[in-house]
């Protein structure tokens, strides 16, 4: 497959593979994603803006230029922009691939790092010669004027003009937390929007740190995703509890939707409002508990978004979109075509009925019933034998279920 190289986020071209429960793949313009859909499903797309997270500078101590990558941050607080994650990176810019740029100087705590007009001390080093805990020697309110005059979006070199933010925020970016786009929602826009209600369609939204892609450095990409924080509003977790005592699908657009709610129902049982931060690598023997079908990117085997891809289709499924994503010639990348995939049936049926609760897996133990999330309005009651035989809800979900 071939890079997207134009920061186009909805080129009238764009493509979408589809890979149903079944394993079948079919092809269809990215447009028509809203008729793959059922009345009913709810979607649900992360709302983060993208910060202007790649920084140029000097490294005080020897005179070095580096490029700092902000990569993550304890909350997702407007206030709290002092302390950061980040991935150094020796002189060059976006212009040269990752993998082919020069390593930064040897990093010690309490050496000064000039970024512009901002200046950052490395606190420690991380467990890798780039990857460092940095805090900002400036008020917030200076921080943010400094971030917003001298960053600039993470790029990589198949982008072959600079990028300014309005290319990669979405339609919906609102708090400006993400470290690299939320880039599977560049499908959406106000018009599909408007086309999801008619259709009788389900819409919510959560905030996720989306972090950063790749890091050129094979030691350190294999630490992707770093962790990551997020928000699930009141009313995004009273729609997901709604649709699963209903029994209607939940469709994550992108894969910082699927960490960010399997995070929240592994960690309390069910998807709770508020704020958390997601640290469970999702894979292959991972039994999701709240997403049936994901709409994502197209990525590479060996990526921590295509090991998120493998808990919805088994390895030959993906196999084959695969060869058909390359036959087809299908573009990779942010800017670049889709996939849909829904969950494998033959992998999930097994389940239902079995008696399997969320806390049977190891993550879990010892989370279930911690929290009982919030339930605001009452919902119809789902039939019987939707709530018994759903893997999905816990014990605790079941029980609000059928008493409503």
């Amino acid at each position: 497959m071939m890079p997207a190289n134009r920061p186009t986020q909805r080129p009238a071209t764009a493509r979408l593979l589809y890979v149903d429960a079944h394993g079948a793949i079919r092809h269809a313009p990215r447009s028509q994603f809203v008729n793959l859909l059922r009345p009913g499903d709810l979607v649900i797309a992360n709302d983060a803006a993208t910060l202007p997270a790649s920084l140029l500078g000097v490294h005080a101590r020897t005179g070095r230029s580096i490029e700092v990558r902000l990569a993550g941050k304890p909350s997702l607080a407007h206030r709290d922009v002092q302390r950061f994650i980040a991935v150094a990176f020796g002189a060059g810019d976006f212009r040269t691939r990752t993998e082919d740029r020069p390593p930064p100087p040897v990093f010690e705590a309490g050496d000064e790092l000039e970024l512009g007009s901002l200046s950052a001390r490395v606190e420690r080093v991380l467990g890798h010669p780039r990857l460092l805990a940095l805090r900002f020697e400036a008020e917030v309110d200076e921080l943010w004027r400094g971030l917003a005059t001298h960053g600039r979006p993470i790029q990589y070199a198949h982008l072959s003009e600079p990028l300014s933010l309005w290319d990669v925020w979405t339609s919906i970016a609102g708090t400006p937390v993400a470290y690299e786009p939320p880039s599977a929602g560049f499908v959406l826009d106000w018009q599909m929007l408007a086309d999801f209600e008619a259709r009788g369609i389900e819409f919510a939204t959560l905030t996720h740190a989306a972090g950063i892609s790749s890091t050129g450095d094979p030691e350190l990409d294999r630490m992707l995703p770093f962790d990551e924080p997020y928000r699930i509003p009141v009313a995004t977790e009273e729609a997901i509890a709604a649709a699963l005592c209903e029994g209607r699908r939940i469709v994550a657009i992108g894969t910082t939707v699927v960490r960010a709610l399997e995070h929240s129902a592994a960690t309390f049982g069910s998807v709770a409002a508020g704020e958390s931060v997601a640290n469970l690598r999702i894979g292959a023997e991972t039994q999701l508990r709240v997403v049936d079908v994901i709409l994502s990117g197209t990525h590479e085997p060996g990526t921590s978004h295509y090991e998120l891809l493998q808990a919805f289709a088994d390895k030959a499924a993906l196999l084959r979109a695969d060869d058909a994503l390359e036959s087809a010639g299908y573009r990779t990348h942010e800017f670049g075509d889709s996939v849909l995939i829904e969950r494998d049936s033959r992998r999930y049926s097994r389940l239902a009925g079995s008696g399997i609760e969320a806390g049977d897996f190891p993550e879990n133990q010892g989370l279930v019933g911690r929290r009982t999330p919030r339930i605001l309005r009452r919902f119809a009651p789902a039939p019987a034998h939707v709530v018994q035989e759903s893997h999905r809800l816990s014990p605790a979900r079941r029980l609000l279920c059928l008493r409503d």
